[in-house]
């Protein structure tokens, strides 16, 4: 199978393994419907340092039946009486959310979104957008996949709720049309306990389809986010929210801006981290062994001519003589002077029969 290691955009950011990680705040519907507060919320997550902002759309006619918009719907977290009511109140219009793309490049940020439905992909897709996102409840949908993939337009799927078969078939849809796909591991439980989050199927998912993957997140922490990177997540999207307490379904499982924040030092700490591959020792090591490390040392006044016995031997900070690596080479030497107690063990004390030299090292 071909493997694809990263997606580069249109506008010349790249996803993908070898790259820095791609942050995204899921700002979705936290909006409220508010088109100031999405303003802020996007001022938010830049300060935040994340590296994209991610909305959604529908249309309520096209993605719900009439019986579901009917739906009464009056607890805590309603916007309206009705369930089509109540999404609706949350929806910015189209203008709107051309207006929240260009304030989001002119930070440095990428806009994408997830079209819930065929009358809102067409939408998004007139923003000129150059990210796509099918969310883990549209995977199955096959014939918005097959739209979503027609675009050509770079798709990161999601893929909670989903079996490997479910995956299997949408990401043959969308690899008729091209190959820049990045799956994102997900539990789509709000919020996740931290044992189902399962970091470990983002290595699987690799393997059986050779793409990039990531990470999107539902847990209340921000301890799988962070290991998730350590574990090769290309992505990592998180929920965001200015206010946890705030009325709606989404906020509990969301990050509030401190800890988005947070999280994204975090990552990039997670990143440096990950950049030596072999074992080494630095220079900054080297200075501390130096200190911290012992040497041989005798542990007795000895006369020349004495042969060492471990009993004449013990060790002892700053390592300024011959390192114990060599504790077994000084066993059975012979002093070539007369030695002081705690006297820092030199090679040129020690007569050594030639045998016992060969490999011997300075300290």
């Amino acid at each position: 199978m071909k493997q694809i290691q990263s997606v580069t955009l249109r506008s010349g950011v790249t996803i993908g393994h070898g790259h820095p990680c791609f942050v995204v705040a899921e700002i979705g519907n936290n909006h409220q419907g508010d088109y100031l507060m999405a303003l802020r919320m996007i001022d938010e997550a830049a300060s935040a340092g994340v590296d994209g902002v991610k909305f959604q759309k529908r249309d309520m006619e096209a993605l719900l039946t009439r019986e579901g918009r009917a739906a009464p719907y009056t607890g805590c977290n309603s916007f309206g009486p009705t369930y089509g009511e109540h999404r609706n109140a949350l929806e910015l219009s189209i203008e709107q959310m051309a207006r929240l793309k260009e304030y989001s490049e002119s930070l440095g940020l990428v806009f994408f979104a997830s079209a819930w439905d065929d009358p809102s992909l067409r939408q998004i897709l007139g923003l000129e957008v150059d990210l796509l996102k099918i969310c883990s409840a549209d995977l199955v949908n096959v014939p918005l996949v097959r739209k979503y993939a027609a675009t050509g337009v770079p798709i990161i799927l999601s893929t909670g709720m989903s079996s490997l078969e479910d995956i299997d078939v949408a990401l043959a849809e969308i690899r008729a049309f091209h190959d820049d796909v990045v799956l994102l591991h997900c539990n789509s439980t709000y919020p996740c306990p931290d044992e189902k989050i399962g970091l470990p199927v983002m290595e699987g998912l690799r393997e059986r389809y050779g793409l990039p993957v990531g990470y999107s997140g539902h847990e209340q922490g921000l301890g799988p986010s962070v290991a998730a990177v350590a574990l090769g997540a290309c992505v990592v999207e998180r929920h965001f929210t200015l206010d946890k307490t705030l009325k709606g379904t989404d906020h509990q499982a969301s990050l509030e801006p401190d800890e988005l924040a947070r999280m994204v030092v975090m990552i990039r700490e997670v990143e440096k981290a990950m950049r030596v591959k072999g074992k080494k020792v630095f220079p900054e090591e080297q200075a501390a062994a130096k200190k911290l490390r012992k040497c041989i040392v005798f542990s007795r006044d000895l006369p020349a001519g004495h042969v060492l016995t471990e009993a004449d031997l013990t060790t002892r900070s700053p390592r300024v003589g011959v390192s114990p690596v060599h504790w077994d080479e000084v066993l059975g030497a012979t002093l070539n002077r007369s030695v002081k107690h705690e006297e820092p063990v030199q090679w040129d004390t020690l007569n050594l029969h030639v045998e016992e030299c060969v490999g011997a090292a300075s300290s």
